[in-house]
This record gives C-alpha cells, sequence and structure tokens, in this order.
C-alpha cells in the first residue's frame, strides 16, 4: 500500500513553503529530518580515520588503505540498504544501521591488529551506510508527491548543516581525546536509532509482487536487475556519475589551480565556505521556486550551470574567476540538488522505491569516489584544460539527464502538464515489473 498522502492532508493544503512543508508532514518525516541531523553531527569517522590511524602508529600508506576500504564498504551499504528499505522496511533498516554503526565504530577504536582493523574499517562502512536508502525512501513514502522537492530540500539542509558542524565539533573532541570522538559518534548514531525505534511506522516485511498477488512476476524480477532493466533510468543514473565526478573537483583539482594561479590556501578556504554558506542559506529559498517548475527544466539548468561554472576556471582572470565560478556551480547545487535527489522516489515503483533510491546514491558516490584521482592526473596531463573537459563531461551529463528522465505521475507544484508519453506513471505494484519489462524493449 502506498503512503504518499500519508498525514500530508489533502492535495490543496499549502504545500509551496518551507514551514508549511514542515507542518504538513507527518511525524516520521520530521523524526527523519531530525534524526539526519543528530547523526551527522557526530559524522567524525571518515573525516578523523587517517589521523587517528597515524596517531595509533600505522603508516601512511596504511591509514589511505584503510580510508579507502571505508568508502567501498560505504557503497557495499548503500546498495544493501536499498534492498533492506524495500524488503524489510525503512524502520527495521534504519535501527540495524544505527546499532551496528556504533557497536563497530567502537570496535575500531579497540583493535589493533591492522587486518581485523580494516574489516571492522570495512563494515563500519557497510552498516553505517544502510540508513540512507532507507531514509530517503520513507521520506518519499511519507510525502505527497507535489511536495517530493521541498522535503528533499530540507532532507539535504538537515544533512548540510550537520556535516558542516561535524568537523569543528570533531576537532575540538581530539583535542581531549581520540576515544571520546568515536564515543561521541557511536552516541549520536544510537540517538538517531532511539528516534527511529520511536518514531518511524512498523512495516511487515515487503514480499515479491507474485508471492502476495499470485501473479507472475516479469523476468526481471524485483531487485536491482529490474533496476537496470528500467533504462531510461539507468540514462539518469550515468547522468548522476559524470556529474557528480565533475562536481567533486572543487576539493582536488581546484586547491592545486588555485595554487598555481598564485592564490593563498586562504582564499581556496573562502571559496570553499562561500558554497557552505549560500547553500545553507539559500537552497530552500531558492526550492521554494524551483519545485513549481518542471523536473526536466530544473535538473537540466542544475547540470548546466554545474558545466558552466566548471569551465569558468579556465579562464586566466585571477581570483575574479574563481569567485564567479564558485558562485555559478552553487547556483547549480541549490537549483537542481533537491530535484535530483528527489527524482528517483518521484518514479520508482513503489516495491522497487529503495533500490532506485540507493542506486542513485551509490552513482553520486561513486562519483566523489573516483572523481578527485581522475581530475588531478588530468590536471597534470593537460592543466586547465581540465575545466573545459568538466565542462564537456557536464554537457554529456545533462543529455543524458534529459534523455533519461520522465515526468512522474503528479507534476511539480503549479505545473497542470500531463505525464509524457514515455513516463512509466506510478503503477500499482501488480503493473510495475511489466511496465519495466516493457521499457527495457
Amino acid at each position: 500500500m502506498s503512503h504518499a498522502n500519508t498525514g500530508t492532508g489533502s492535495s490543496t493544503a499549502p504545500a509551496d513553503g518551507v514551514w508549511s512543508t514542515w507542518t504538513h508532514s507527518p511525524l516520521a518525516v520530521r523524526a527523519i529530518l531530525l534524526g539526519i541531523f543528530v547523526n551527522r553531527l557526530g559524522a567524525f569517522f571518515q573525516t578523523f580515520l587517517v589521523l587517528f590511524l597515524t596517531h595509533r602508529g600505522f603508516s601512511k600508506f596504511e591509514a589511505g588503505f584503510a580510508l579507502t576500504a571505508f568508502g567501498a564498504g560505504s557503497l557495499l551499504g548503500i546498495l544493501a540498504g536499498g534492498a533492506l528499505a524495500d524488503r524489510l522496511g525503512p524502520r527495521l533498516a534504519t535501527l540495524v544501521s544505527m546499532g551496528g554503526s556504533a557497536v563497530m565504530l567502537l570496535s575500531v577504536l579497540y583493535l589493533h591488529n591492522y587486518r581485523a582493523l580494516v574489516v571492522a574499517v570495512v563494515l563500519v562502512g557497510v552498516v553505517g551506510q544502510l540508513y540512507r536508502p532507507a531514509s530517503a525512501t520513507l521520506l518519499s513514502e511519507q510525502t505527497s508527491k507535489e511536495r517530493q522537492v521541498m522535503i528533499f530540500a530540507l532532507y539535504r539542509w538537515s544533512l548540510n548543516l550537520g556535516t558542516t558542524a561535524a568537523p569543528l565539533m570533531g576537532a575540538v573532541l581530539i583535542t581531549i581525546s581520540y576515544d571520546l570522538l568515536f564515543w561521541a559518534e557511536a552516541v549520536t548514531a544510537l540517538g538517531y536509532g532511539v528516534i527511529a525505534a520511536i518514531a518511524l511506522p512498523r512495516r511487515e516485511p515487503r514480499t515479491r509482487p507474485s508471492e502476495s498477488s499470485g501473479q507472475v512476476v516479469a523476468k526481471h524480477g524485483t531487485g536491482y536487475r529490474a533496476v537496470l532493466a528500467d533504462r531510461r533510468f539507468v540514462l539518469y543514473l550515468l547522468a548522476i556519475l559524470v556529474n557528480s565526478t565533475i562536481y567533486i573537483q572543487y576539493v582536488s583539482t581546484l586547491p592545486l589551480t588555485m595554487h598555481d594561479a598564485g592564490l593563498a590556501t586562504f582564499w581556496f578556504s573562502v571559496v570553499v565556505a562561500m558554497n557552505g554558506l549560500i547553500v545553507i542559506t539559500c537552497e530552500l529559498l531558492v526550492t521554494k521556486f524551483t519545485q513549481r517548475l518542471p523536473i526536466k527544466l530544473v535538473v537540466g539548468l542544475g547540470f548546466a550551470l554545474l558545466a558552466a561554472g566548471l569551465s569558468l576556471y579556465a579562464l586566466p582572470w585571477g581570483l575574479t574567476v574563481f569567485l564567479i565560478g564558485t558562485l555559478v556551480w552553487t547556483l547549480a547545487e541549490i537549483v537542481g540538488g533537491p530535484t535530483i535527489f528527489a527524482y528517483p522516489g518521484m518514479v520508482a515503483p513503489e516495491h522497487l522505491r529503495g533500490r532506485y533510491i540507493g542506486s542513485m546514491q551509490v552513482m553520486f558516490n561513486l562519483g566523489n569516489a573516483i572523481g578527485p584521482g581522475l581530475g588531478v592526473f588530468l590536471y597534470d596531463a593537460i592543466g586547465l584544460n581540465v575545466w573545459w573537459c568538466c565542462g564537456l563531461a557536464g554537457l554529456v551529463a545533462l543529455a543524458l539527464a534529459i534523455s533519461g528522465m520522465r515526468r512522474p505521475a503528479v507534476a511539480p507544484i503549479g505545473s497542470q502538464a500531463a505525464p509524457d508519453a514515455g513516463a512509466a506513471p506510478m503503477p500499482s505494484a501488480l503493473d510495475l515489473d511489466a511496465s519495466i519489462s516493457s521499457e527495457s524493449r
């Protein structure tokens, strides 16, 4: 049974503001937003893992390898989290994630054998990321379609606010003890677990459609094979991969470019801080407008602005170009980000929503993982031309996204357009496997 309108009132209720979206959201949605913020306040592990391991006497190579292992575990965790969210329900998936994360975090603190420690680090990545598709899935299930973009803007705001504060808090805790750092993150994980246990709805484990209805499941089944069989959504996933690969260049290639332009590290800190400040303070306000626009237009504009902003870095205009370029791609983030994150849940089959959301999150994180190394390699080979390559890649991502996206059954607020002819409008679970199979032909 769909929960799309649970607790949200009628579709005529005020839906275009930040506060009205919050107040018309059910308890479960508000609990997730609070839980995400609490959990991210304690997100110290990835940021301080290398420092912790070198402090313990491990080599820089060993510390770097452990961080890479954590990243691999995180990708596996997101994939597993999407399946768990579909199969067991978001509440149980979140409880497993938060409880398991707290236990594994503390095990890293007390393990001294390197191989055992790396295994524990991988498991921290796996269990620590199970909640992400689950949280996004429940947000999508519990929010009416016309409010999806704004609720994901609130979701991103909670993530960004907690993630911004976490390194500062972690730096303070390290001055006292690394033990306190790990215990604090375990406590914040358990904090989200308690919130989930109290406020998130229980759901019976979901069976395959054929098991509950007697219908024959389409040949692609109900797992990630079914997601891959949706060829238009695969194009969207490829767009996310390319887009996140070039987006993450601000942490690797941008500081090198600014250094080679003769600018002090201070100015790199300024442009990064400017991006964070604008996103946190402006994204919700911008979303009040963008949620009313067709989703293809919003996503396309976001992708185009990112390509333009990164391309500006290739121009020899000194500090000015870095400030303007950062403003442009920051605008891309606040314009397109909420819709990009909301889209998979808006078009996913009900019984595959967790996997659709999980697959998008995997592509985003995979791009963030491979992007820094690829960008630095290209910058070393072709210099400033790497930024023209980023712009071109952004246009490729734009083309992939526009080709792959379809209009949801419920259009954004204020839009009266009907679903396009190629859409797969949110059918019932009994019809969805057949629609996916048809889409793949």
